[in-house]
């Protein structure tokens, strides 16, 4: 089944540091550059994992949208770009510390001016994925509104990951974008601050993370789980774009719940193990 993704598209500026940071000081660091924003990631991993997808952003007229575009079709993904002359391409300043932790700074650019018009022909597409990052800004959220709509009045099915308990300040305003989605896909801090199980009220299905303690599939009438799996953790960056991937890959092609549950946590196992949040990075310098 051919996917949509709707979300952003950014450069990720990845620095791995090993210590504390030295507030107003010098404090060294790994650094690698690569395509990032949470729907190029999820849109990413579902090429990875065999899966026809399109990924649809607004990105800037520079050098960081050609770095995206080109990692990305090199990975199997169809770009559906709108050039935004007036804005830059989205940039996240990741900070990953020794334990695979990531803390992101994130700039949207272009993706604060996402427009329902952005969105591409859905005939020949059966499900689409909208980043939530999309809903959570006040600048983006009509237009993710209107695709949702669009997407479900085409016959799609749809997901969408809420992606930031922080950034989740209007929780009624959130909570009536994503009425009617077949499936949310919170981790467990979102889940709560959604409102937790009365979400089931709201949509068809949600599918939360718990982390080392794996993730849960809940509909209104049964709950079933799946553990996580042991893997060292390098960086955390994506991890959650990656399960989502792995999810909707095994449950679009007729998997049950706990199938697409345990091939969203191998996908995320996976993105954990490596530097970056999409896969098979390419290798740019790094600075130190």
């Amino acid at each position: 089944m051919a996917v949509v993704v709707v979300g952003d598209t950014a450069l990720d500026v990845i620095a791995r540091h090993a210590g504390p940071i030295a507030h107003g000081d010098d404090s060294r660091a790994r650094i690698t550059l690569s395509a990032g924003g949470a729907g190029a990631n999820a849109a990413a991993w579902l090429a990875e994992l065999g899966v026809g997808v399109t990924l649809v952003s607004r990105v800037g007229q520079d050098s960081a949208a050609a770095q995206a575009r080109a990692e990305l079709t090199a990975r199997g993904v169809c770009c559906a770009f709108t050039v935004d002359p007036d804005a830059s391409t989205g940039c996240v300043v990741v900070l990953v510390d020794g334990t695979g932790q990531r803390t992101m700074l994130p700039d949207r650019g272009a993706n604060a001016r996402l427009q329902a018009s952005d969105l591409v022909d859905l005939s020949g597409a059966g499900h689409l994925h909208l980043s939530g990052y999309v809903l959570l800004d006040e600048a983006s959220r009509a237009a993710g509104v209107e695709v949702l709509a669009a997407a479900r009045a085409a016959g799609l099915t749809t997901s969408v990951d809420p992606q930031s308990v922080t950034l989740l300040r209007d929780r009624d305003a959130f909570v009536d974008a994503v009425r009617g989605v077949d499936l949310l896909l919170p981790n467990a801090d979102e889940f709560r601050a959604l409102g937790g199980k009365s979400l089931l009220d709201v949509v068809g299905a949600v599918a939360v993370t718990y982390g080392a303690e794996g993730a849960a599939w809940m509909e209104r009438s049964s709950m079933v789980s799946v553990p996580a799996l042991e893997v060292a953790c390098v960086d955390t960056t994506g991890a959650g774009d990656a399960f989502n991937a792995g999810l909707l890959s095994a449950w679009l092609s007729g998997g049950s719940a706990r199938a697409a549950l345990a091939a969203g946590v191998a996908a995320g196992a996976r993105a954990v193990g490596q530097v970056g949040a999409q896969p098979t990075q390419p290798t740019h310098p790094s600075m130190t």
